[in-house]
């Protein structure tokens, strides 16, 4: 661990059932670059949320790592042009939960019209 990781001040912030920390780096008080760690998490979370980070246009970096196999825990950095990278992150995590809203009920509407669809056809052969 660098001296400058050992330096860093963390804020624990309470999200649902999961633990996010913010790294504030002392002397630094930029906003527009920030440092997240989500424990608990892993590449899931990590690749789809760059990736929802990444198409917003106030993004100059977005990126993520996972420290070691064995720790269930991302590094999560956000770079921006002028926006606080924290409202950034809410935002990327809102646009994710939206979108994963949309696929869940697509594919429960799915599954449905499936079941209604063979119940149908197994009552019209009988």
């Amino acid at each position: 661990m660098s001296k400058k990781e050992k330096d860093a001040t963390k804020i624990p912030v309470e999200v649902g059932s999961h633990r996010l920390e913010v790294i504030e780096t002392p002397g630094e008080e930029d906003e527009t670059c920030k440092t997240f760690v989500f424990h608990n998490e892993d590449h899931t979370l990590g690749n789809s949320l760059r990736y929802i980070i990444m198409k917003n246009p106030d993004v100059k970096f977005c990126g993520y790592s996972v420290p070691h196999p064995s720790e269930l825990k991302i590094n999560f950095r956000v770079q921006t042009y002028g926006k606080p990278a924290v409202d950034i992150l809410k935002k990327g995590l809102k646009d994710l939960n939206g979108a994963c809203e949309h696929v869940l009920r697509t594919f429960e509407n799915s599954v449905s019209e499936f079941k209604n669809r063979n119940t149908s056809s197994e009552m019209d052969t009988s």
